[in-house]
């Protein structure tokens, strides 16, 4: 059942919103060659605990996975597409990162990603950020009363197959609220036109994923969570919570 927020509720979504915005620019800018992962994660550990705000990765254990996320952010790198638990694994010049974050405040989750590279970055890496980057851009755009799901997964998908990437199978965004996961679903791939309607007060992760190689495939770690290309090429996961207005799209966990 997809739930419509107030106007009031949608402002108090945006303080969440506003939390993981400051934590992944701490991490952004905490990140640097030799740092660890683990040391990504403290760092967005001390932004939620100063806003009072908890996190809705840490303890989450969906049906597939085998043990409940242990960490507050989602720290990929290079080949790794989304979900990877941030170890002692230390940046390395030209390392391309994904981190993923949410934050729980006043009953109410806010969750967004962004990607980026560490010391001197790979020209493709940046094309492959950019290419999210402007997909997560097409998806907001359609994001508006009237239109449904489908376009925004239509939106998506073109921006990422016209620049030639491919788009992990089955992984996607969904409705934000109370929880992290709502309905509806948001493929990031698909036919226009289809799919739940939109209404003013749904709220949206749209969250573009992509392969730089040309396959859609993935393996999962053994750790049960971590996804990565099948091919070895690097991946880039671009994120905003979204809101459905009348006015148009609201981000909610802009800077």
């Amino acid at each position: 059942m997809v739930e419509l927020k107030t106007n009031r509720e949608i402002d108090e979504m945006r303080a969440a919103g506003r939390v993981v915005a400051r934590a992944l620019a701490a991490v952004r800018k905490a990140a640097g060659v030799g740092v660890s992962l683990r040391e990504l994660d403290a760092v967005a550990r001390t932004v939620l605990h100063g806003a009072g705000a908890s996190s809705p990765f840490l303890g989450y254990r969906p049906r597939f996975a085998p043990v409940p996320f242990p960490a507050v952010v989602c720290a990929s790198v290079n080949d790794a597409i989304v979900h990877g638990i941030p170890g002692d694994y230390r940046l390395r010049d030209g390392d391309l990162v994904s981190i993923d974050c949410g934050a729980e405040l006043g009953g109410w989750v806010g969750d967004a990603a962004v990607s980026f590279t560490v010391g001197r970055p790979r020209p493709a890496d940046l094309r492959l950020i950019e290419t999210a980057e402007a997909a997560l851009a097409a998806g907001i755009a359609a994001a508006v009363p009237g239109n449904r799901v489908g376009d925004i997964a239509h939106a998506v998908g073109t921006v990422c197959r016209t620049a030639g990437y491919g788009i992990p199978d089955g992984f996607g965004g969904h409705g934000v609220g109370r929880t992290m996961h709502e309905d509806p679903g948001v493929p990031n791939e698909g036919p226009p036109g289809r799919g739940t309607k939109l209404r003013p007060g749904m709220v949206l992760a749209i969250e573009p994923m992509l392969i730089a190689g040309a396959t859609d495939d993935y393996a999962c770690d053994a750790d049960g969570w971590t996804l990565r290309t099948s091919d070895g090429s690097r991946a880039a996961h671009a994120e905003h919570t979204v809101a459905v207005t009348a006015g148009g799209p609201r981000i909610l966990t802009a800077p």
